[in-house]
């Protein structure tokens, strides 16, 4: 159980979080003012909320519902050089509260990260938060359960952005080796080139190296084991000359590697990933289908600790349809329900209904819509 220090020291931070809120909402940000090399101070704060309720049926997962409350505050410094590139360097803390628990089940995640910006070019070190990534991992390598309890990534975040695509790298220190923990860490690239014609023509792909060490002395060796992947994709997206927002159609070929050195087991999983996605103002759907082998061959062995993908992709045959409503989505904020049906051989259709809110002081001052957990 929390000792009362620790209780007084978050009762303090969610009581200045409010009150930085509430002072934002009279005082916009300096950001606005740029100035070669004044430092200005910066500040944020990101809401997330989540009801995940999982009718799950058949071996590959359980049945639970999730759900809880993430406040992230951060504040910093910024500053802009002379050639025109940004710097900033914040710091801030995810404050993570399972609804219906007490201070014993509550989390907290530091976040520390330098970010620079110049034209199209992005670097990210430190603690870096995901809602930075141009676009999220394939369900297949982030599974939703591990977005809401890991929101950052420990490590860097590199990235470049045109008017033709984009390209992001990523390297995740997932463990640090100690006698109670495995050294693991993972390296993912992403990438896209599109051309805007009557339709988009978009290609690309997504690559991970996930590596699992041992434990430190003296605690006996496991095992190293391997977890890759490599995924080209191409699609179109037809919504150009219709009032649509989104009619989408991609196609994926998946080839992993997966290696347990200790015991020279080693698989080559290779599959075909479809995905149609249509969306209209407030509406949308999303399908994802998958056939081939079972691309998580050691998860019995392993589980998330090795795998950070959804657990459906140990089927052979895996289909998942998200039935989709906006019931707010502006600038600061995105909300919406989900009603997800899974389907796979051995435990045939099961469900999942989501409710998901982010909130982002940032967005006041922006245009467009605010981007949603999993890009919805």
């Amino acid at each position: 159980m929390f000792a009362p220090e620790m209780k007084k020291c978050l009762i303090s931070l969610l009581f200045s979080s409010l009150c930085l809120f509430a002072w934002a909402l009279e005082h916009p940000s300096d950001s606005v003012v740029k100035a070669p090399l004044k430092p200005r101070f910066l500040y944020n704060v990101d809401a997330a909320f989540w009801i995940d309720n999982r009718e799950y049926k058949g071996p590959l997962q359980i049945d639970q519902t999730l759900f809880a409350l993430r406040l992230s505050p951060e504040i910093g410094v910024g500053l802009t050089d002379r050639e025109g590139g940004e710097h900033r360097l914040m710091a801030g803390v995810h404050y993570i509260q399972p609804m219906g628990s007490n201070w014993r089940d509550l989390r907290l995640h530091p976040t520390v990260y330098y970010q620079y910006h110049f034209k199209g070019l992005s670097l990210n070190f430190g603690t870096v938060p995901y809602k930075y990534f141009i676009r999220q991992l394939p369900d297949f390598l982030r599974y939703d359960s591990i977005a809401y309890a890991y929101p950052n990534i420990q490590g860097a975040l590199v990235q470049y952005q045109s008017k033709h695509g984009f390209v992001e790298a990523m390297c995740d220190w997932r463990g640090l080796q100690r006698p109670d923990q495995r050294e693991m860490f993972r390296v993912t690239i992403d990438g896209e080139y599109s051309y805007q014609g009557l339709f988009r023509y978009f290609a690309g792909g997504v690559a991970q190296m996930n590596h699992m060490a041992n434990f430190a002395a003296p605690t006996p060796q496991e095992g190293v084991c391997d977890d890759a992947y490599l995924s080209p994709n191409i699609g179109i997206d037809f919504a150009g000359p219709t009032p649509l927002n989104t009619l989408l159609l991609k196609a994926s070929y998946i080839v992993g590697y997966q290696n347990q050195r200790k015991c020279h087991t080693k698989y080559v999983p290779q599959g075909i990933l479809l995905e149609f996605m249509v969306n209209w103002r407030w509406i949308g759907a999303k399908n994802t289908f998958y056939f081939g082998n079972y691309l998580m061959p050691f998860y019995g062995i392993y589980g998330s600790d090795l795998y950070l993908g959804d657990p459906f992709y140990q089927s052979r045959i895996y289909n998942r349809t998200d039935l989709y409503i906006y019931l707010l989505r502006k600038s600061f904020i995105n909300c919406y329900f989900s009603w997800n049906l899974h389907w796979e051989p051995k435990g045939g259709l099961q469900h999942q209904q989501q409710v998901i809110a982010v909130f982002s002081l940032d967005g006041i001052k922006k245009q467009g819509t605010l981007r949603g957990l999993f890009d919805k």
